[in-house]
C-alpha cells in the first residue's frame, strides 16, 4: 500500500473516531500515512475494547493520540489544541479535521417521550455548531496546514423526513449550511471544506434509529448495487478528499452512496 502522507508530517483530528465512520476513516488515513488524534466519549467499561480497536490504528505504523472527553466543552477543546500544538511544534500540521459527531436525541414530536426545544440545541450543538468552534480555535492556534481539509459527515436526512429524525435532520442541515460558510470564509487560510453525506451505511448510529430494520430493507432494494454503504466506502472518499489533487473541491455536498438517491 503507498503511504503518500508519510514523512510529510500531517495529522487528522477526528470529532468521533471511536467507531463507524469515524473510525474507518482513522484507520484508512493512517494506512496512508497520517498521524491520528481521535476524540471519542465513552464510558469506562468500553475502554479495554476501544484499546484493542486504536492499535488497529496504530498498526499502520503512526502515531496516535486519543482523547476520551466531550468535545463540545470548551475547557476540553482548550486541552487537545494545547497537547497537540505541544506535539506537533512547528514541522507538523493538521491536514484534516473530520467531523463525525453522532450526538442526538430521537425522539417524536408527538408521541412521548416528546422532542423539546432542549433536545433540539443539545443535538444541533454537537452535531453542527461544534464544528464552527473547532475551526475557529485550531486556526487561531496555527495548527491547520497551509492546505488543509474540513469534511463532515452529513446525510440525506438533512432535506428528507425519517421518523424519529427530526432533531437530526436539523443538525445535518445545520452542518452542511456551516460547511459551505467555512467554505467561503476560511478560504483565504487555505482551508478547504466539504461534506460528506453517506448513503445509508450500518453504524451504532443507524441502529438507535426506531425502524431503522425497514430503512435498511429498503436501501438494499433501491440501490443499484443491492447494498448498504459501508463506513470503508465512506473513509476512502475522505482519503480521496485529502489528497492534493482535491484541492479544487470546496463548499460540495458529496454523495457516497452508490447511487442511492437515483432510484
Amino acid at each position: 500500500m503507498v503511504k503518500e502522507f508519510e514523512g510529510k508530517g500531517y495529522w487528522a483530528l477526528i470529532l468521533g473516531g471511536s467507531s463507524g465512520l469515524g473510525f474507518a476513516t482513522a484507520r484508512t488515513l493512517a494506512q496512508k500515512g497520517m498521524h491520528i488524534c481521535i476524540l471519542h466519549r465513552n464510558p469506562r467499561t468500553d475502554i479495554p475494547e476501544l484499546d484493542q480497536q486504536f492499535r488497529l490504528v496504530q498498526a499502520a505504523g503512526t502515531e496516535l493520540i486519543t482523547f476520551n472527553l466531550d468535545v463540545v466543552k470548551s475547557e476540553n477543546r482548550a486541552t487537545v489544541l494545547s497537547a497537540l500544538r505541544e506535539r506537533l511544534g512547528t514541522k507538523e500540521k493538521l491536514r484534516c479535521l473530520v467531523h463525525s459527531i453522532a450526538k442526538g436525541n430521537l425522539k417524536s414530536m408527538v408521541t412521548e417521550p416528546f422532542l423539546s426545544s432542549e433536545d433540539m440545541t443539545i443535538t444541533l450543538q454537537n452535531m453542527a455548531f461544534s464544528l464552527v468552534d473547532w475551526v475557529a480555535d485550531i486556526h487561531k492556534a496555527g495548527l491547520f496546514a497551509q492546505d488543509s481539509r474540513v469534511i463532515s459527515f452529513t446525510s440525506d436526512g438533512s432535506s428528507r423526513t425519517w421518523q424519529y429524525y427530526g432533531a437530526v435532520s436539523a443538525a445535518k442541515a445545520a452542518l452542511e449550511a456551516i460547511s459551505r460558510q467555512i467554505a467561503l470564509e476560511y478560504a483565504p487560510f487555505g482551508i478547504r471544506a466539504n461534506c460528506i453525506q453517506a448513503g445509508v451505511t450500518d453504524t451504532p448510529s443507524l441502529r438507535r434509529i426506531p425502524g431503522n430494520e425497514e430503512l435498511i430493507k429498503h436501501t438494499q432494494e433501491r440501490n443499484p448495487f443491492k447494498r448498504l454503504t459501508t463506513p470503508q466506502d465512506v473513509a476512502d472518499v475522505v482519503y480521496l478528499l485529502c489528497k492534493d489533487e482535491a484541492a479544487w473541491i470546496n463548499g460540495a455536498v458529496i454523495p457516497v452512496d452508490g447511487g442511492e438517491k437515483i432510484h
